[in-house]
């Protein structure tokens, strides 16, 4: 492998592993208020990667009940991800409202939240499909403005050419997570949502309000997956509704791999897997997400509670 070859590999990798890494990160918001897994977290990635094509003023297709249908507005890419990640955010609230609080307030078994969420995840995706179609949906070329498709690095002689979506990807990634980082590292509201994610009665008995804490979780939660469906929808398309299904499993893979609840491993696990991904030879293409899983599975067997997760002691 030449040294160009090799550094394409790497910002690929380090690219489709920052989205993964946002993604997942949602995944672990949650887990680490409620201790459940969130399965309508992909569809939600979805619906992100929707809102912002049509925000951007992109035409619906030929099937479905809104076929041939545009809004009467076009806002610029970032405006459009930004308000995209706010209304999913919004669907967050309404699934939290809807799917978890009241089995929560019943104290339902977990196994009923999960099958709830995954209730919902059908609801959003066929309705997807019932008002916009099946087909794909491709972001407009001029998506990013001005921005030239690729940039070279390197030298005149020995070019590597890196695509500007791939750029703009990372970028946007890593100034996510760290305004995440410091939200909940440095904020009272993060403090807040520690505290609740700990041990939520005592929290109640400090004054924090946990039922608001776990909405603002849920729409924090909502808006990384929605911005995360924003950005993979625009470095390639949106392949129908089930979509995020397939980032959905690769979440969950992240969150493990990591370690269940730990922040810190969601960005470890999410750009290990897309390194891993990136430097499957072409040929092995087709097997990429077999490789990530037997990744996972090797790992786990040596640190069952993931990279850096923690292991619990049960006391007895």
């Amino acid at each position: 492998m030449t040294f160009t070859l090799f550094l394409q590999n790497v910002l690929n990798g380090l690219s489709i592993g920052s989205v993964y890494a946002i993604f997942a990160l949602g995944y672990t918001l949650i887990f680490s208020i409620l201790g459940i897994i969130n399965f309508a977290h992909g569809a939600v990635f979805t619906l992100g990667a929707y809102f912002t094509y049509f925000l951007m003023g992109g035409g619906t297709g030929f099937n479905g009940l809104l076929a041939n249908a545009q809004l009467p507005i076009n806002l610029p890419f970032w405006l459009a991800a930004i308000v995209s990640g706010g209304l999913a955010g919004l669907v967050g609230v309404a699934i939290e409202r809807l799917a978890f609080r009241p089995l929560r307030r019943k104290r339902s078994d977990p196994l009923l939240t999960v099958v709830s969420s995954l209730g919902v995840a059908l609801v959003i995706v066929n309705l997807i499909q019932y008002l916009v179609g099946a087909e794909n949906y491709t972001f407009p070329a001029d998506t990013y403005g001005s921005l030239p498709a690729a940039i070279n690095f390197g030298t005149a002689e020995n070019p590597i050419p890196i695509r500007t979506v791939q750029i703009v990807i990372f970028g946007v990634s890593v100034v996510i997570l760290a305004i995440l980082t410091y939200l909940i590292n440095a904020t009272k509201y993060g403090k807040a949502m520690r505290a609740v994610a700990e041990d939520a009665t005592t929290a109640s008995l400090l004054g924090i309000n946990p039922d608001r804490f776990i909405v603002i979780t849920f729409f924090v939660s909502s808006f990384l997956a929605g911005l995360a469906g924003t950005l993979v929808g625009s470095s390639v398309s949106i392949a129908g509704p089930y979509f995020g299904i397939g980032f959905g499993l690769k979440g969950l893979a992240v969150i493990v791999l990591g370690g269940l609840g730990s922040i810190p491993g969601a960005v470890v696990g999410g750009l290990l897997i897309g390194l891993v991904e990136a430097f499957v030879p072409g040929e092995y293409s087709a097997y990429k997400d077999a490789i990530a899983f037997g990744l996972l599975f090797a790992i786990l067997l040596i640190r069952p509670q993931g990279l850096l997760g923690r292991s619990f002691v049960q006391k007895v």
